[in-house]
């Protein structure tokens, strides 16, 4: 999470398919692992020394933002996490860039100046005038909302001390709007004050230290939303299914919205005899096996206290093959032999967890689904994990972190 309040730019050396490596003051304290917004865009440091950082670039972040056209020697905006304590002067920025805008005309002002800038449609409706807005990164305020197009207003501090002055019709700039109102008009008021009081431990984490708090809640039974951006673009909420309760399978059902999976290392569904779904699956690879119910349950399978049973039975080491009916209502998946070496899916990261959790190597993952029913994207993600009070982590974090 940032704030939108830009300090310090930093200058792009190089550019390769995977990442970008810049220059900056040599005084800025660095986090291997750590995040980084460059001109508005959330990227994960891989490595880092005084002075100089490589940032990790996904294909889909190219697709989504301007970094598609980055070139080396390019000035960027550059801002690090908010830490506990920060002072808040601008506004709660994600980094998850709503879309690319295009800047169609420039005024200068007594009191600054005045850049119309057209987004799509979409972003377009969320902005109200007097509301916050990034641009490239930038916390600003929203002047006008027209038609088409909306304005920013740059006053001289901003003028000074970003690269936003240099802007000239034509132009393409990152946008993001404001994630606080975003909460507000979906309903989520009450929940605004816990999310800001929670930032520290909630909401998007990265690196070695963002890894060990996913860890840790999810040996304490928690939940956590683990992103990832390249192999499907959609997040799971996942739990260990050694300590899955009924609570967490109604929130699965009622909050998260997906289709509920149980990912269990291979060996586990070899020893219970579940076999593997007919069929050549989906252009994931996702390696599905027969669902099944627990076979002393009274019911019918379906309830949230007979779904959670059956889990954690299949993650029970005493079970046998006898413990289960099949079809039934639980769906296992088998997660590959090397884990997140050998696919970075949300099946692998939910077994690679539960391990690393020091528990049974069966979990449980749920994709996170808007009310509309379209999947949530990053910033949807964030914000969901915030307002549920979850650290949210990237399965690239954890394939290197694990």
């Amino acid at each position: 999470m940032f704030t939108g309040r830009i300090e310090r730019t930093a200058t792009v050396a190089e550019v390769t398919d995977e990442a970008l490596r810049v220059t900056l003051d040599p005084l800025v304290e660095l986090v291997p692992g750590g995040a980084v917004c460059l001109d508005g865009v959330r990227l994960t440091m891989e490595s880092a020394r005084p002075g100089s950082l490589v940032a990790s670039v996904t294909d889909e972040t190219r697709r989504r933002t301007t970094l598609d056209r980055i070139t080396a020697g390019t000035t960027v905006h550059f801002e690090l996490p908010v830490a506990a304590g920060d002072r808040i002067d601008g506004h709660l920025v994600q980094g998850h860039v709503d879309g690319v805008g295009k800047v169609l005309r420039i005024d200068d002002e007594p009191a600054g100046r005045r850049v119309w800038i057209k987004p799509g449609e979409r972003l377009l409706a969320r902005l109200v005038a007097k509301s916050s807005v990034a641009v490239n990164g930038v916390s600003l305020t929203v002047a006008e909302v027209l038609k088409d197009r909306f304005s920013v207003v740059l006053v001289p501090n901003t003028l000074k001390l970003t690269r936003l002055g240099a802007l000239e019709s034509g132009d393409r700039v990152n946008l993001e709007s404001d994630l606080l109102a975003r909460m507000a008009r979906s309903g989520h008021g009450p929940s605004l004050l816990r999310a800001v009081r929670r930032l520290p431990w909630a909401g998007h984490l990265s690196g070695a230290v963002g890894v060990q708090k996913v860890v840790a809640q999810l040996a304490a039974g928690g939940g956590v939303v683990v992103w990832d951006p390249t192999l499907e673009g959609e997040g799971d909420v996942v739990f260990a299914g050694e300590r899955f309760r009924p609570e967490a399978m109604t929130f699965l059902l009622t909050q998260v919205c997906g289709h509920t999976t149980i990912p269990c290392a291979a060996g586990v569904l070899e020893r219970l005899e579940i076999p593997k779904m007919p069929g050549e699956g989906d252009r994931q690879g996702t390696l599905m096996h027969v669902p099944v119910d627990l076979a002393s349950l009274p019911g019918t399978g379906v309830s949230a206290a007979d779904r959670a049973a059956t889990i954690r039975r299949l993650a029970d080491p005493s079970s046998v093959p006898g413990d289960f009916l099949r079809p039934g209502h639980v769906f296992p998946l088998a997660a590959r032999p090397g884990l997140l070496s050998e696919r970075r899916g949300h099946t692998e990261a939910t077994v690679a967890l539960c391990v690393a959790a020091g528990l049974a190597p069966v979990g449980v993952c749920c994709e996170v689904m808007r009310p509309d029913g379209v999947m949530a994207d990053a910033a949807d993600l964030e914000e969901f994990a915030l307002r549920w009070e979850l650290p949210m982590i990237d399965v690239h974090d954890l394939a290197r972190w694990l």
